[in-house]
């Protein structure tokens, strides 16, 4: 068996990109493309999932219901962020186009990003080509701003954002 080295914030977005796809067919290789990293990184990550039992042993399927408890209840203690510097960026977490009806907030997160459009506080994005993949996918962008939310939001956003992961990763 592989040795574990603990999983990485690119494992998170690998994973969610598999079920932004739903039932549409995919390699290896096209992860690596719609996401901007090498296929040797795709693979890397597919096997800490497994290992980490994220994934099934065919790489082909997400195991949603252990990846949603992760993300509920772990992702805030193992990849943590706090709001940084005032920046231009893509809108995240509460400030998303998914939650911002939901929310009134005079502080905008944003990942930092040379094409964004809102100026707001800094969030670390998951892996640094998060907003060029999530201007390519509203569904992948949809997942990675709801999971913002569990590493910054509030307890008001969080119970939402829960709830709205649940339904989206579960069905």
């Amino acid at each position: 068996m592989k040795k574990h080295n603990g999983m990485r914030p690119l494992d998170i977005v690998v994973l969610l990109k598999i079920i932004a796809l739903g039932e549409q067919g995919w390699l290896k290789k096209d992860l690596a493309g719609w996401l901007q990293i090498s296929a040797s990184e795709v693979s890397e990550s597919m096997n800490r999932s497994e290992i980490a039992g994220l994934i099934d042993n065919t790489h082909r399927s997400v195991m949603r219901r252990a990846l949603l408890e992760f993300l509920q209840h772990g992702l805030r203690y193992v990849f943590p962020q706090r709001p940084g510097a005032m920046v231009v960026g893509m809108p995240t977490a509460h400030s998303a186009p998914l939650l911002a009806r939901s929310f009134v907030s005079s502080e905008a997160y944003v990942w930092p990003d040379a094409y964004g459009t809102v100026r707001g506080q800094a969030i670390e994005p998951l892996y640094i080509t998060v907003p060029q993949a999530c201007r390519l996918d509203g569904n992948l962008y949809d997942l990675l701003a709801l999971t913002d939310v569990l590493r910054v939001g509030k307890a008001r956003e969080m119970v939402l954002a829960k709830t709205m992961l649940q339904d989206r990763i579960l069905t």
